[in-house]
């Protein structure tokens, strides 16, 4: 059954990583690397579970930390290099 869910979890990472090359819009491809980084920790949960060591938990706990944090801090990014062409497409118009 782990093996199952393992397996399971790797497809659908691989279809996140189909939608972060093929997204039609950056926040796409940002959400679906987002849930990248999701399902890996979920991944290194299950491994460290099926080999029976219990460190890997505090592992994924990191790694799930480390990808919140970037997601937030390249959303901002998006979110200020957005502003900042609509405010300087404004001023080059008038």
């Amino acid at each position: 059954m782990l093996l199952a869910a393992i397996v399971a979890v790797m497809v659908t990472m691989l279809l996140a990583l189909v939608r972060a090359f093929l997204g039609p819009t950056a926040y796409d491809r940002m959400l679906a690397a987002s849930s990248f980084g999701t399902k890996t920790v979920l991944l290194i949960a299950l491994g460290g579970h099926a080999m029976s060591w219990h460190s890997y938990l505090d592992v994924a706990l990191l790694y799930a930390m480390v990808n919140f944090v970037a997601t937030v801090a390249v959303m901002r990014f998006f979110e200020y290099r957005a502003a900042r062409e609509a405010t300087e497409g404004g001023e080059s118009a008038s």
